[in-house]
């Protein structure tokens, strides 16, 4: 079973729910700003995306631009900022058990089903 780390409100989220609808896949709904994610659940997202977490991190929002030095943080920081605000973490992503996807542009998705 697929799960999607999906916010209702952003529309890139949407779309991905929806492909994962019309194509008929069994997936879990994971409500991070509900719900945080703790830090190893992040890191075990991020090894399955092989993703850096800079790469998952929505830098126009004021939480970033109001970390100090946050151009300049360890990948370490960037985890521990990301569980401090959750509506730091670019969406949706969507993960099986071993793999995952960062499912934005909406293509990274349709390309992680074809081998899933």
């Amino acid at each position: 079973m697929l799960k999607i780390y999906h916010n209702p409100r952003c529309r890139k989220s949407r779309e991905a729910l929806e492909l994962l609808k019309k194509e008929n896949m069994d997936y879990e709904i994971i409500l991070y700003l509900e719900n945080p994610l703790n830090y190893e659940d992040l890191k075990k997202i991020l090894i399955k995306t092989n993703l850096n977490p800079i790469a998952i991190v929505r830098k126009n929002e004021k939480e970033w631009k109001a970390l100090p030095n946050h151009d300049s943080l360890s990948e370490n920081e960037i985890l521990l900022a990301l569980v401090s605000f959750p509506k730091l973490i670019e969406r949706p992503i969507v993960v099986s058990d071993d793999l995952g996807v960062l499912a934005r542009p909406i293509e990274n998705l349709k390309e992680f089903l074809k081998s899933y």
